[in-house]
């Protein structure tokens, strides 16, 4: 949106270069000798004001592509490569105190002066990259350094001239020149933006960094060298001379300073500290939306955190109601200041803004008490707040700094206003007393998401028959269960509980789901899976929480089963109409991350038999209650496996929960259950497996 402002400046830039170029071309024509003090500095100056536009014109360029560094790299070393073998090239035909009597040759003054042009753009163009590069992920404001530096550069060019005149002030060149390579030198580690490129990059970026300060380096040297390039340079501009040898020393000091710090950074190429810092920001601010619920408090939060994460001098806030746009929370500006920048700026775009618009160097001017006052930003972000399709209000940012928003800033933005509008639209849902239509819209995705978490298809097989049946005491749940089937005609299984209910016991279990569903691809002992289980379980478990399990895994041709238990309820096996209970010890996943889970933890090993059942189940079934908060119990639950267990396992599944049903039909249930059955089909004795 803001591209027709972009491209006026940048027609004007454009024009201002060539009108610089032409009035240094007419100057360096009419006025081949320079025999004044003034004249040879005026000279010089010329030659750095036209350098200065053309480094203003070739900055566009370089700050479009400068989110992708080692494309920026790779044009400058390729310039600079083009300066060293025409410096080197042209040495072998003429040698630099050969053109001290070519210089009133009309052909040679035009090649000089050409070879002045190349380089003011080549150096304009690398110097761009350089300050490009040094501010590229910089969260921190280090202008001043990167000014102070251009201070002392241009210093210790004239200085050269200076000497030239009266070479008792060397030692003033000398000073200055000394310092401005320390300068560099601090200028140059600021190279944070490796660490936000993949490991692939840092490698090609090891190879590039070794060539160019490889590179500049040894055209440093062809600097210090007698060549015509050189020569004419001297002649035209003995400063800017030393302005491309100290750019040269600044090449090879800063990719030296790359090489070691892409090297040092490969062990933590994936690391992205700012991406981590960014999620673990959402994610506080994710719980935040369910347990703020005052409308002014969150937008006040939203505010300051947004401010904080985008690294910007100012954040406001405004929604829409009734067809207008009012404040609601301002950060570090004032209420009067912020609305009218407010309305300026929708205005503007005729309140049509539905992505991040981020505006740069914007100056607004606004009336404020019958005073016209103006604003200057270097960049201004605004994040619409939809939800369902509608623009609810505006998320804006403000930036006085030199740094412009970047991509990340602008992603930052823009899903700060994603959960914004969510945020505020729950609070007002609040406000409007529909909380109940809010939760049930939520849960609804929780469930949805559960769903597809549990499987939706349960496993036959040839050998076994498999039944399993969810129910969960809300709209989510905490309970699950999974099967995997495993290499060598095996099948794992695992029935898990997790404490607590509803939302929350459903996202941990969600990660439960992750955890099995990857270990039992790498682990075929139920134990080692479960002690591997726990110690993952560490790093996200809170303390007051806790799972319990059942893992198992059956060979499908003999019907060995081999699980481990922490926790959970005992694992039942109906065998001739009689129910057996199997309590192998292990405590529940999250209480323990020592010796003492480790050692308590103990593997079963169980044959089935012909038309035997395997039970697994959660405490929903036996712990269900009636009107007089009378448990349903073990007792009932084996009665009704025994009345059904020549039948089939939907049919005992169906009246399991027939009759937990008509038991607690007075009471509401209070847990999730969950019912996973499984029936043995091969008779050992015919087929010899005894």
């Amino acid at each position: 949106m803001s591209l027709p402002f972009a491209n006026v400046k940048r027609s004007r830039k454009l024009e201002n270069t060539i009108f610089a170029s032409i009035i240094l071309f007419a100057y360096q024509m009419i006025f081949v000798e320079r025999d004044s003090v003034l004249m040879i500095l005026f000279n010089d100056a010329l030659v750095f004001g036209a350098g200065y536009f053309w480094y203003l014109y070739l900055s566009e360029f370089v700050n479009k592509k400068i989110n992708s560094p080692l494309t920026v790299i790779l044009n400058a070393g390729i310039l600079n490569a083009v300066l060293f073998f025409s410096i080197a090239i042209s040495s072998t035909f003429v040698e630099g105190s050969q053109f001290q009597a070519l210089k009133g040759n009309f052909i040679f003054l035009m090649f000089s002066i050409f070879v002045l042009f190349v380089f003011i753009c080549v150096i304009g163009y690398i110097f761009s990259t350089f300050k490009g590069l040094t501010f590229l992920r910089q969260k921190t404001e280090s202008s001043k350094y990167f000014n102070t530096l251009i201070t002392f550069l241009i210093i210790a060019s004239f200085t050269k001239t200076i000497v030239l005149l009266d070479s008792d002030l060397e030692f003033v060149h000398n000073t200055f020149f000394v310092v401005t390579i320390l300068l560099i030198a601090i200028n140059s580690i600021k190279v944070s933006w490796i660490a936000f490129l993949v490991k692939k990059q840092k490698i090609y970026l090891l190879i590039i960094a070794v060539v160019l300060s490889v590179l500049f380096g040894l055209n440093y040297a062809l600097f210090l060298e007698e060549s015509i390039i050189v020569t004419a340079l001297n002649h035209f501009s003995p400063a800017f001379t030393t302005f491309i040898s100290l750019i040269m020393i600044y090449g090879a000091i800063y990719f030296g300073i790359i090489f070691f710090t892409a090297l040092f950074h490969l062990p933590t190429a994936e690391a992205f500290d700012r991406k981590a810092e960014e999620v673990t920001t959402l994610m506080d601010l994710t719980k935040l939306i369910t347990r703020v619920f005052d409308f002014k408090e969150l937008a006040e939060t939203i505010t300051t955190i947004t401010t904080k994460i985008c690294n910007s001098d100012s954040a406001w806030l405004v929604t829409k109601n009734d067809d207008k746009f009012e404040l609601n929370s301002v950060f570090n500006i004032g209420y009067v200041e912020a609305e009218k920048i407010t309305n300026y700026v929708l205005t503007k775009f005729n309140y049509k803004i539905d992505e991040v618009l981020t505006l740069d160097n914007s100056s607004i001017k606004v009336e404020i008490k019958n005073d016209i006052r103006t604003f200057n930003f270097r960049s201004l972000g605004v994040a619409p707040l939809r939800v369902h399709n509608r623009t609810n209000g505006f998320l804006f940012v403000a930036r006085k700094k030199e740094m412009a928003f970047d991509d990340d800033d602008n992603k930052a933005i823009g899903a700060f206003g994603d959960y914004a509008a969510v945020a505020l639209e729950n609070a007002l849902l609040i406000e409007e007393n529909i909380e109940k239509e809010r939760l049930e819209k939520e849960l609804d995705v929780a469930r949805e998401v559960q769903k597809k978490i549990l499987p939706n298809v349960t496993p036959q097989f040839e050998n076994l028959n498999v039944e399993s049946l969810f129910i969960p005491a809300f709209e989510v749940g905490g309970d699950y269960y999974d099967f995997f089937e495993l290499p060598k005609d095996k099948l794992g299984f695992v029935i898990a509980d997790v404490s607590g209910k509803g939302i929350q016991a459903a996202f941990i279990m969600a990660e439960v789901k992750g955890i099995f569903e990857s270990l039992s691809k790498l682990i075929e002992s139920p134990k080692e899976l479960l002690i591997k289980a726990n110690e993952i379980l560490k790093e996200s478990l809170e303390k007051k929480s806790f799972v319990t399990a059942v893992y198992g895994v059956v060979n499908l041709n003999t019907g060995v089963v081999n699980f481990s238990r922490v926790g959970h309820n005992s694992v039942m096996i109906c065998r001739d109409s009689v129910v057996e209970h199997f309590t192998p010890p292990g405590i529940g996943l999250g209480l323990d991350y020592g010796e003492k889970f480790t050692n308590t933890i103990k593997e079963l090993e169980i044959k089935l038999n012909y038309n035997d059942i395997f039970i697994l189940y959660t405490d929903g079934i036996p712990e269900s209650q009636n009107a007089n908060h009378e448990e349903f119990g073990y007792k009932r639950f084996e009665k009704v496996i025994t009345r059904n267990c020549n039948k089939g396992l939907r049919v005992l599944s169906n009246e399991i929960i027939k009759e937990v049903s008509t038991f607690s039909k007075d009471c509401s249930q209070h847990d999730d259950i969950t019912l996973v059955l499984f029936k043995w089909k091969l008779n050992n004795k015919i087929s010899g497996d005894n």
